[in-house]
């Protein structure tokens, strides 16, 4: 082997491998976010979500007992992650809700309660008085790695959605 190939090894590699190692979970899968390697769904307790991902954003609460804990993250809030609390106070699922599978589930004739419940905070709130429109969006990453908005549009007197769109980031 070349001996400044043989020197960049020594010197680089026992910097990198830790770094890979603390993006992997028990399994060797890579963490999609930092806190969620020491989770597992129905043996982690609300206060375990709450000690590994810190306080949430929103929490909901249903009158049956059970909670949801929403958590933007990422840059920009490019990630929104939920957690579900069940009745015996178990972690049962956790997801993250910016994807344009969850966006297809938003329709027409929603209530902005439903949209908030299933996106988390929006980033932004813009009111267009004169069209009677309210508009809401999350930036997020698209299947090909890019980044995007997904934009929310409701009638501001009704609070119904009206419809969705998709707005693309140029220069980022």
């Amino acid at each position: 082997m070349n001996p400044w190939v043989r020197r960049i090894l020594t010197v680089v590699v026992p910097f990198i491998v830790p770094i890979f190692i603390a993006a992997c979970d028990q399994n060797g899968n890579f963490v999609q976010e930092a806190g969620l390697e020491k989770l597992n769904r129905g043996v982690s307790s609300e206060a375990d979500v709450r000690n590994a991902m810190g306080e949430p954003d929103t929490v909901w609460e249903k009158e049956d007992g059970e909670r949801t804990l929403e958590y933007p993250k990422g840059p920009a809030g490019a990630r929104t992650w939920v957690f579900y609390i069940g009745k015996d106070g178990k972690l049962s699922d956790y997801k993250q809700v910016l994807t344009e599978e969850n966006f297809a589930r938003i329709k027409v004739g929603m209530r902005k309660e439903e949209v908030r419940q299933m996106l988390g905070r929006p980033r932004t709130v813009v009111q267009f008085k004169r069209k009677n429109e309210e508009v809401w969006d999350w930036r997020y990453t698209q299947s090909d790695a890019s980044q995007a908005f997904f934009n929310v549009h409701m009638d501001i007197t009704s609070g119904l959605v009206t419809g969705t769109s998709v707005s693309q980031m140029y220069g980022h």
